[in-house]
């Protein structure tokens, strides 16, 4: 009990604290228990923990806003992956009707938590980005390819006379007749049968006037027998496009087009790309 009284007499024993400004002005004393004085350095102890901790929640609260946006942007890059992927694929479907080359983004399950493996999504999205990849290569490569191809007739006509062995109507000898003659009357336009650059435009021996034209691929037409050369060596034509006027130079019986088709640098019979072009 003594110990008690003796504990109370000294923490409500004042301690004098003393101001002395640097004017010259008085200075002043302030009288605090030291009860007071341990209670107030308790608060500003309590309050410096309640600064921190207020700090550190709006820390945490701008790092949870960071990573919200940069969620946010990565499902926005992955919908726009998303959105390629279905455009490339319906190409697909469309020009080739091979139905879907992969199903993207099928089958993803949420973790117990509900949120979405990012990682695993990433790495899905970036195989089908390849794999897309792929089908554009494909898809442009046929369209070149189909570009390439001969494909129709040069001019409406009747085939006077088809591909293969034949006694040559001026020499009466038997001979490969490397194309086919289609007749037609005096300057009937002939037209580009696929895509190219003019490899010749000129006149050749018994061909009279030719064209000939360089597709890619393999593929190359000759256009012989003509009145007219409307396009010069080097010059780019488009499928349908005009490139000469039919007629009778060189070794013919009458006017017509003299048609020839070449695969790998060989004449083949023309009579399938014709009708539609050949597979």
């Amino acid at each position: 009990m003594n110990r008690f009284r003796l504990w109370l007499k000294k923490i409500r024993t004042p301690v004098t604290i003393m101001v002395v400004p640097h004017s010259r002005s008085n200075s002043r004393s302030i009288k605090l228990p030291v009860a007071s004085i341990f209670a107030l350095f308790i608060l500003s102890c309590l309050g410096v923990v309640y600064t921190v901790s207020l700090s550190m929640h709006a820390l945490e609260y701008c790092r949870l806003k960071r990573d919200n946006a940069s969620m946010n942007k990565q499902f926005k890059e992955m919908a726009s992956a998303i959105s390629s992927l279905k455009q490339s694929e319906s190409q697909f479907r469309q020009l080739f009707s091979l139905g879907s080359k992969k199903e993207v983004l099928s089958g993803f399950e949420a973790d117990e938590d509900g949120s979405i493996d990012m990682e695993a999504l990433k790495k899905e999205v970036d195989a089908s980005m390849e794999s897309v990849k792929g089908i554009k290569a494909y898809l442009a490569e046929q369209r070149d390819i189909y570009l390439a191809t001969p494909h129709g007739w040069p001019a409406e006509g009747r085939i006077s006379s088809g591909f293969g062995m034949r006694k040559h109507p001026l020499f009466h000898v038997n001979k490969l007749h490397t194309g086919v003659d289609i007749s037609l009357s005096l300057g009937t336009p002939l037209y580009a049968t696929a895509d190219g650059v003019i490899s010749f435009a000129g006149r050749s021996g018994g061909n009279g006037n030719i064209v000939v034209i360089e597709h890619g691929h393999g593929y190359s037409t000759v256009y012989g027998h003509n009145t007219e050369n409307l396009v010069r060596s080097g010059q780019t034509v488009k499928r349908g496009e005009i490139v000469a006027y039919s007629g009778s130079t060189g070794f013919s019986t009458g006017p017509h087009v003299h048609y020839e088709v070449w695969v790998d640098g060989k004449s083949v019979n023309p009579l399938p790309f014709l009708k539609g072009g050949a597979s």
